[in-house]
């Protein structure tokens, strides 16, 4: 039994690609591409993922990764992590505009922390919602689902030289447009029932003009958004189960062009 080059690059090519695709996933997963996760953990994570899965994938093309060839390899791989990273990441950050809503309505946009995970500032009801959906995540094994749909795209998105489709771009946009469109869908409930409290209080200002509404309005509103928010914890739920099973959907149906 002879073991020539062409071996050996389908050896390395069977860890070093799924390696690339992994690590680009690394890069835009919330859960890990975070500031308190450093890049030296990431990279012995998708060493140790790699080592794990390589073995039960089918061996890729003989290619040398320092040629052109490999090089789109390389980018090629990279994009598909990618994409599946930044897939998962319009997810939380649905909870994240939905807090911003929440928290203009409450009066709260000016009450801000860092967010660990981008390190920018985010309203507290934002980092409310956005710590229930990462343990909501976590509590079904969303994390599990995020490795086991990067071992499967190399079934659906083999190693080679080709990039996504229109079709699966279209499919990618279309999905982060849908972060909008769920954000307010969840946050709706809070900001109806302020609405209605801030009618309230302009009638009763239009009747009352000697009432000094600014001394109960703001208590008020905080009280009545902090009760909402009892309400509305338990839809966060249902909403990330929707939105992972559409993300599960939507990559199982992302191609290659031909």
């Amino acid at each position: 039994m002879s073991f020539n080059y062409e071996d050996f690059l389908q050896l390395l090519g069977l860890y070093f690609w799924p390696f690339t695709r992994i690590s680009g996933m690394l890069l835009m997963m919330p859960l890990y591409s975070g500031t308190f996760v450093t890049v030296k953990i990431r990279l012995m994570m998708a060493i140790f993922i790699t080592l794990a899965v390589a073995p039960s994938l089918s061996l890729p093309p003989p290619v040398d990764p320092f040629t052109w060839h490999g090089v789109l390899l390389i980018i090629q791989q990279l994009g598909i992590g990618i994409a599946i990273g930044l897939i998962f990441a319009v997810i939380f950050q649905i909870f994240t505009i939905a807090g911003h809503l929440a928290s203009m309505a409450m009066g709260l946009s000016m009450s801000t922390m860092v967010d660990p995970a981008t390190g920018v500032n985010t309203p507290v009801v934002g980092r409310y919602f956005t710590i229930m959906a990462t343990l909501m995540f976590l509590l079904l094994n969303g994390h599990v689902l995020v490795f086991k749909l990067v071992f499967d795209s190399f079934e659906t998105m083999p190693v080679g030289l080709h990039f996504f489709n229109q079709d699966s771009l279209k499919l990618i946009y279309d999905f982060g447009s849908t972060m909008f469109e769920a954000g307010v869908l969840l946050a709706l409930p809070l900001v109806t029932a302020l609405l209605l409290v801030n009618i309230s209080f302009g009638v009763v200002a239009r009747a009352a003009p000697a009432l000094n509404i600014f001394a109960v309005g703001f208590p008020v509103t905080l009280m009545v958004g902090l009760i909402m928010l009892i309400f509305i914890t338990p839809l966060i739920m249902p909403h990330l189960q929707q939105m992972i099973l559409s993300a599960n959907d939507l990559i199982m149906q992302l191609s290659l062009g031909k």
